[in-house]
């Protein structure tokens, strides 16, 4: 059933290609500074803001029509964000627990496949405009934190760079992908690309429990905006 399915898909691509005076693909890269935070939805967990960041990637179009498009390819992005809650700590075996307040920066990594439809203007002059909008499966390759936990008497904290947390974070992140932008023609195939997307998170990206409460489950998803620069031929 699903080569069936397969199939047919591919057959109703080639028939739509065959209409379109369009390149039957075109391929190209971007570099994509990111803005990101993270919304948690956990008791007495708060967004410390936005931290910046960094993507690139690998563009591909399949053309549908003349002006429709399945656009795919991969990303790496450089996601970061920031959170505020209550924790505990053990700093040696033979200490008991100190409670406070956490303050950690989340340096995670990813790889992301982008699925999205993108449908574009007639071209003027040399420009034409898009926007596009579907979804994008990223996978966790690396997740590390900077952490600065506060004692509760206030006059004392502890910091600790370069933390590995992979283990608290689940491997899959499934999110919303809608944009648009600017395509810019040099020539009859070479265009440069400007765009703005939004990345909204649909799925939770921990996988632990507070150290303080462990009734409460962590809960929080990644959102940011990045702001695309590329070519494609």
């Amino acid at each position: 059933m699903k080569i069936k399915i397969l199939l047919i898909f591919f057959s109703i691509f080639l028939i739509l290609n065959g209409f379109s005076q369009t390149k039957p693909f075109r391929f190209g890269f971007k570099v994509a500074p990111n803005l990101a935070w993270i919304t948690p939805d956990t008791k007495n967990y708060s967004n410390e803001g936005p931290v910046l960041g960094f993507s690139w990637g690998f563009l591909a179009d399949f053309t549908l029509t003349e002006n429709y498009f399945i656009k795919t390819g991969f990303n790496i992005d450089y996601l970061n964000g920031k959170l505020k809650y209550p924790y505990a700590i053990v700093l040696s075996p033979d200490t008991v627990a100190s409670t406070g307040e956490m303050v950690r920066k989340y340096n995670l990594r990813y790889i992301e496949i982008p699925l999205t439809i993108k449908m574009r203007t007639n071209q003027f002059n040399k420009m034409v405009f898009f926007g596009e909008i579907g979804f994008g499966s990223a996978f966790l390759l690396k997740a590390k934190s900077q952490d600065d936990f506060r004692y509760n008497d206030g006059n004392s904290n502890y910091k600790t760079d370069d933390n590995n947390i992979s283990d608290d974070m689940k491997f899959f992140r499934g999110g919303l992908i809608v944009g648009a932008g600017i395509e810019y023609f040099i020539d009859e195939s070479t265009s440069l690309m400007f765009s703005l997307n939004f990345n909204n998170g649909l799925t939770n990206i921990f996988k632990g429990e507070n150290t303080v409460d462990p009734s409460l489950k962590e809960k929080g998803t990644l959102n940011y905006f990045v702001f695309n620069f590329g070519v494609m031929f």
